[in-house]
């Protein structure tokens, strides 16, 4: 079986939702999640603070620089993710489907790199 990644796209311009939403969507994705366990596919789930929280390192020429905030300046960042493993990208997809309706965001899929493409 692969490994998928299954990350949520999450727009941080839009203004937050009311904490009922919130946790309605929590509830949501504890269900996927569940669902996941139950059916072996779960790898590890996280959900991640808003890109103002991060720290980007970079090692330009052996010097290392900090730098507050995102590495990529746009709207749309990481917010959480699953790590899955799945027969094939059609069931990874369909898990995604699930995760997309439970957190009401976009959701990336993307294999994990087994080494076959520097063959």
């Amino acid at each position: 079986m692969k490994q998928y990644l299954l990350a949520v796209q999450l727009d941080e311009s839009a203004p937050p939702e009311p904490e009922e939403a919130v946790q309605a969507q929590l509830a949501r994705t504890g269900k996927v999640t569940d669902e996941m366990k139950a059916a072996g596919v779960w790898v590890f789930v996280g959900g991640l603070q808003h890109s103002d929280a991060s720290t980007v390192v970079r090692t330009p020429g052996g010097t290392t620089t900090l730098t507050d905030g995102p590495f990529a300046e746009t709207k749309e960042q990481l917010g959480g993710f699953w790590v899955i493993r799945a027969e094939d990208l059609d069931q990874a997809l369909t898990w995604a489907e699930k995760c997309s309706l439970a957190c009401e965001q976009p959701i990336e899929v993307r294999p994990f790199d087994d080494g076959s493409r520097r063959r």
